[in-house]
């Protein structure tokens, strides 16, 4: 359940705080949102460190938050990234990035402590290294709706 349903007369602004000092502790929170049609999670406070918020569709609570603190860790200490980029974490899965069209609809929280952001969707690819876009992803048995286009132009192109 969402953190407004389970505090009743709570507000945004008490949501805020509570995401504020989980950013203080951390440079970073990872927000999980349970929605049926595609359960998300993302990274809100990435902005105020001058990189881009991360996001990932269709995984559980706890692999998104062990891959995007895991992600997020590695770009605080220098991992570049940048959209068409495929990186092999470690214990995890193989993602490649795509840049979110639109991060103000996906990350609101985000958006919310920081205005106008920068966001990539870490997409992952299935236990035979397929990706979304290949009709026998995961057997046709999952989805991972990708949140902008894939492109494969080089780092240097895509930095901003």
């Amino acid at each position: 359940m969402c953190w407004m349903c389970d505090h009743p007369g709570s507000t945004v602004a008490d949501f805020l705080d509570v995401i504020r000092a989980k950013i203080a502790k951390r440079g970073w929170a990872v927000q999980y949102v349970e929605d049926p049609r595609m359960p998300f999670a993302y990274t809100a406070g990435m902005t105020g460190l001058l990189l881009p918020e991360l996001l990932m569709t269709n995984v559980s609570p706890a692999r998104a938050a062990r891959v995007l603190n895991g992600v997020a860790g590695l770009l605080v200490d220098g991992l570049e990234l940048w959209p068409g980029r495929q990186v092999s974490l470690p214990g995890g899965p193989l993602v490649e990035v795509v840049e979110v069209d639109q991060p103000d609809v996906h990350l609101p929280a985000a958006v919310a402590l920081h205005g106008p952001i920068r966001a990539f969707q870490l997409v992952w690819a299935d236990g035979r290294g397929r990706w979304p876009w290949a009709a026998d992803f995961c057997d046709q048995e999952s989805r991972q709706p990708v949140l902008g286009m894939r492109t494969t132009a080089s780092p240097g192109a895509q930095r901003r």
